[in-house]
């Protein structure tokens, strides 16, 4: 593989190195090593795999236009890449070969596989890339994904395997981003053929194809019998060992450790707190855990709306919240309170933050005394005769136990004379309130390799109308901007350092907690991992007689 280590740096800003990921992800305890050392992969048979999604929820497998984490999930399986992410920030080959980055970081030229097929036939080629990306760049095809282009201007094809994708400034995100299910590259043909329901016919070239879907309930997926071409990293080159891959959605907690517990599933994923000891002691199961790499899910009030628009009342409420108790409590020790919006593991993580603020309810309230928000009869403060009262907006209800977190934050504000009512909404009256700000507080996370995300967040150019910040900051902007655009490592961490830590002293987000992606799985199952973004991978699972 011919790549040029030294520009790969500078578009990234971490090291590079293409090494074997370990086989497994997450550590067995060990009083179960011993059960899941085995010999040779067996080939055959199909995986359950019980996951949490949300009631309801159309599933939505285009993977330009999904942004609902369970169904990226999935999207995995059937979507591959043309770089992959291993561990510490490193990338290998999957369906580009090898790769060049132009000095001046505006161009990435990718060598091609020639050995690739879609799951309907076609040829993937140098042609398809372009496609893929031309469709991504346009919002109403993909606003999501479209985002995570950056300043994307055009493809060129070279020859059948080779494109160069040239930016209007350097963009150093482009390869980690490239590494996400929601830059997999679809089947053009399937695309064109389908048009608006491609998302409900996926096509890609991943190690499995649909087979069938019944909505809100089951996806069945069949291995793609010529896949020959895995990631680096991963154990075996050549097709999935499972013969089926069939995911259930079990949205209720309880209910999908109980289906994994009496055979119904082989495998569930975000096993609730109070079960985790359980699956570790385990001699049954064993269970992976990895930090998703993420915009922690946090709390953001309407910097737009008063009083939330000034920010003694916004340090008043943060300083309320008692986070390390909240998420001690809800969490059983599993997972880590959050101090920063983007999560430990992801480059420019601002470790300083740790420990900078403390809650102090006595300041909160002298800050509201002096403002004139005085208690009233049942302890909710009231100014000119409103009440201080906070509407939550809400669309995804427990997941990750996200309400019960909410419920003792609300407890805690509410001694200090903040009323917190929470809104929930099907996700079409959801997004329509989001966009024009009918609320006052809303929380949420957004998965995500690398800190660019922050833009798509707080950046006032180019994020979606629905985002959780709604203020503009040019200060933020401008270090957002320079963290995008820089080409050397040094320069992106000290842009990143200081915007998290602005958007801690602003508290124009409250982060709460770090997410441990879980997955507890029978001792049959085997040769399951999670990879470095921290979602499931099946291609080299399979099952014990």
């Amino acid at each position: 593989m011919r790549l040029d280590f030294r520009l790969v740096l500078l578009a990234f800003g971490v090291s590079f190195g293409v090494l074997a990921c370990s086989k497994h992800s997450g550590e067995a305890s060990a009083g179960q090593t011993s059960a899941l050392r085995q010999t040779q992969p067996r080939a055959g048979g199909e995986l359950v795999f019980a996951f949490d999604g949300t009631s309801g929820a159309a599933f939505a497998l285009d993977p330009h236009k999904s942004g609902f984490a369970p169904h990226v999930r999935i999207i995995r399986s059937l979507f591959d890449s043309l770089v992959v992410l291993l561990p510490e920030h490193r990338f290998g080959p999957w369906l580009a070969k090898s790769w060049e980055v132009s000095a001046d970081g505006l161009d990435y030229t990718f060598h091609l596989r020639d050995d690739v097929t879609f799951h309907d036939g076609t040829r993937f080629d140098a042609e398809a890339v372009k496609f893929n990306f031309e469709r991504i760049k346009e919002p109403k095809n993909a606003l999501l994904a479209s985002a995570e282009l950056g300043p994307y201007e055009s493809s060129t094809v070279l020859d059948p395997l080779t494109v160069r994708v040239h930016f209007t400034h350097p963009y150093a995100p482009f390869l980690t981003n490239l590494s996400k299910p929601t830059l997999g590259i679809a089947s053009p043909a399937a695309v064109q053929k389908y048009g608006d329901q491609f998302a409900s016919h996926p096509v890609g070239t991943g190690p499995f194809s649909l087979q069938s879907i019944t909505p809100g309930t089951e996806i069945s997926l069949a291995r793609n019998a010529g896949y020959h071409w895995a990631a680096a990293g991963s154990a075996h080159d050549g097709p999935a060992w499972l013969e089926h891959l069939t995911f259930k959605n079990v949205p209720e907690e309880a209910t999908r450790v109980a289906v994994l517990q009496n055979g119904q599933a082989d495998a569930a994923d975000l096993i609730p707190p109070q079960n985790v000891r359980e699956f570790k002691g385990s001699s049954d199961f064993h269970l992976l855990e990895q930090e998703m790499l993420n915009l922690n899910y946090s709390i953001y009030l309407n910097v737009q709306r008063e009083p939330w628009n000034d920010r003694r009342v916004r340090e008043a409420f943060k300083r309320s919240l008692d986070l390390d108790a909240a998420v001690k409590t809800i969490y059983l020790g599993t997972t880590k309170r959050a101090w920063s919006v983007l999560s430990p593991s992801i480059f420019g993580y601002n470790q300083a933050l740790e420990n900078s603020w403390q809650p102090d309810p006595a300041s909160a309230k002298r800050t509201l005394d002096e403002l004139g928000w005085k208690p009233g009869p049942d302890g909710i403060r009231v100014k000119d005769g409103k009440r201080l009262s906070l509407v939550f907006l809400d669309t995804q209800g427990n997941r990750e136990k996200r309400m019960d977190l909410l419920t003792l934050l609300r407890r805690q504000i509410h001694d200090t004379g903040f009323e917190l009512r929470v809104d929930t909404e099907a996700s079409g009256s959801y997004l329509e309130k989001a966009k024009t700000g009918d609320y006052d507080v809303l929380a949420g996370s957004l998965f995500t390799p690398d800190p660019d995300a922050l833009r798509r967040i707080f950046g006032s150019v180019g994020r979606p109308p629905w985002t959780y910040f709604r203020g503009v900051d040019p200060e933020l902007d401008t270090l957002l901007d320079q963290g995008a655009s820089a080409l050397t490592p040094e320069a992106r961490v000290k842009s990143y350092a200081q915007a998290q830590q602005l958007i801690v002293d602003q508290v124009y987000a409250i982060p709460t907690y770090v997410l441990n992606y879980s997955v507890a799985a029978k001792n049959r199952v085997q040769g399951l991992v999670i990879d470095a973004h921290g979602f499931p991978v099946f291609s080299d699972a399979w099952l014990r007689q």
